[in-house]
């Protein structure tokens, strides 16, 4: 049944079957069950090739060709794949992968801070602030989405085995790069979002309406902290790496 809304991001429909199915153009695929969904740019290909990562798929759209790889590790596989950036894009992709056999999916990537956080620190999103068009599409309206209590903690007592410090953060998921305004980025603050980025509630509500566990870690990048003084800093360049690493680490801490 549809819920019909004059606002037609707030209509939903919970019943009818989809016209194009997530998996329509990969067969009988099956992909392992632990995925690392990642925005951290060429060093996922690069990690790859140097593990020797099987490309198992390209999911080719008009302008991106997205590699599907499986590594494969001392006791299990993984499911590896670099994402695009967006809400929309990213979980066109991440569907496919649920669909396809990715049952625990850990993201990681960077964010912008709202609050004096410094750069290349790590956050555990606990809620996602859903100001992004796609989760309603995925799930009925709310204001926030929150995120899985299982990986959370899996993501957690990773972070402590390697004496990585942390804080758990509420975070604006927008549409908008540049509708980041001052007044908004205020009004955030107060109620508790602490951190921006375009993606976590979509793929959070995309996991949960199909059946699969999420979260996700983020490393600081850019500030608006200061409104009238936007700081680009290194977007947490040092971190991307290292992101990478602990994303997998997650992954086999993940039962």
């Amino acid at each position: 049944m549809i819920v019909k809304n004059e606002i037609p991001i707030l209509e939903y429909d919970d019943s009818s079957l989809e016209v194009i199915a997530p998996n329509h153009d990969l067969g009988d695929i099956k992909l392992p069950e632990k995925c690392l969904f990642a925005f951290l740019g060429d060093v996922v290909h690069e990690y790859a090739k140097n593990n020797q990562a099987e490309v198992v798929q390209v999911l080719e759209t008009v302008s991106n060709k997205i590699r599907i790889y499986v590594l494969h590790d001392k006791k299990e596989d993984f499911c590896l794949v670099q994402s695009p950036i967006g809400a929309a894009s990213a979980t066109q992709v991440l569907d496919t992968l649920v669909n396809c056999g990715c049952k625990k999916v850990i993201a990681v990537g960077s964010c912008g801070v709202l609050a004096e956080l410094e750069e290349n620190a790590f956050l555990v999103p606990v809620k996602a602030l859903r100001a992004e068009g796609t989760s309603y599409h995925y799930l009925p309206a709310s204001r926030y989405i929150e995120l899985d209590e299982e990986p959370i903690g899996v993501i957690e007592r990773c972070f402590q085995k390697h004496n990585l410090p942390f804080v758990t953060v509420n975070t604006w998921s927008t549409d908008g790069f540049f509708r980041e305004t001052e007044d908004m980025v205020h009004y955030r603050l107060e109620e508790s979002c602490s951190v921006v980025e375009m993606e976590c509630a979509a793929l959070a509500a995309c996991c949960r309406k199909r059946g699969a566990t999420f979260g996700q870690f983020l490393f600081t990048a850019d500030s608006l902290a200061n409104v009238r003084e936007y700081d680009a800093r290194d977007f947490g360049a040092d971190s991307h790496e290292k992101a990478l690493l602990l994303g997998l680490d997650v992954l086999r801490e993940f039962k």
